[in-house]
């Protein structure tokens, strides 16, 4: 059994298909499936999908690439859903320095108060941190007073950087780059141990081989667990019980 920690499937390219592609992820093994929101525009569309499947569980956050000109209303607007009990989670929040740097101070300043609005909720969240990695462990260390929790998601930082992530007791997700001929990431994650690490698609982007290039869906988890077992020279089945633990711990999500 997977759980796919980071998937956008509310997104456009699932408009006509998202019954089956659950369906999928279902007979692949796919148990439950976490949605990190982009901005207020994502939110209802999100909610009628968890509302519809009980598998389906919704974060609320504003993503960097999102912050822009309104991001003072789109915070606010952030505050007041999350007091709906509905969320698990904070995210998909972080810094993004690589498609555009406009608002980078402005990226950081967000990611700051939504760390502090999930620390008020109790709650996890998860890490956009594209061209920021270092910067977001910083970040995140230096706020880090043992209430925070959560995921670096797309991890592909360096052994270095693994460590410093595992010593403020955050995980790194782990997806379809992993299956990338010359992407590295499978070099660091030998040396990542496995009560560290949660699998993602990050769907429908970053799809694993031999589906790249073509729409990622939660059912190909199974594609990058089999990846991650080769690395770790463990079974498919330990990896998928052991990121599953994981999951759940940083969800609260009993099973």
């Amino acid at each position: 059994m997977f759980i796919d920690t980071h998937a956008h499937i509310y997104s456009e390219e699932f408009e006509s298909d998202l019954d089956q592609m659950i369906v999928s992820a279902n007979n692949a093994g796919v148990t439950d499936i976490f949605m990190p929101n982009i901005d207020s525009t994502s939110i209802d569309r999100m909610l009628s999908i968890q509302e519809k499947y009980k598998s389906c569980h919704a974060m609320i956050g504003l993503h960097p690439c999102y912050v822009k000109d309104n991001y003072l209303l789109e915070i606010k607007t952030m505050e007041e859903k999350l007091t709906d009990s509905r969320f698990c989670g904070i995210g998909e929040i972080g810094i993004d320095l690589y498609w555009d740097t406009t608002f980078a101070r402005e990226q950081e300043e967000v990611f700051r108060y939504q760390i502090f609005m999930a620390k008020d909720a109790k709650l996890p969240f998860v890490i956009h941190s594209r061209e920021s990695l270092e910067l977001t462990i910083s970040i995140v260390s230096e706020l880090q007073d043992g209430n925070l929790s959560g995921i670096f998601h797309c991890f592909n930082g360096t052994s270095e950087q693994a460590k410093k992530i595992i010593d403020i007791g955050f995980y790194m997700g782990i997806g379809g780059v992993i299956t990338y001929k010359n992407a590295g990431v499978d070099i660091i994650v030998a040396d990542i141990p496995l009560d560290n690490l949660v699998l993602e698609t990050d769907a429908p982007y970053l799809s694993p081989v031999p589906y790249r290039g073509k729409r990622n869906e939660s059912a190909y988890i199974s594609n990058i667990a089999e990846k991650l077992a080769e690395i770790k020279g463990v079974t498919k089945s330990e990896i998928g019980a052991t990121t599953t633990f994981n999951a759940n711990k940083i969800f609260n999500i009993t099973p």
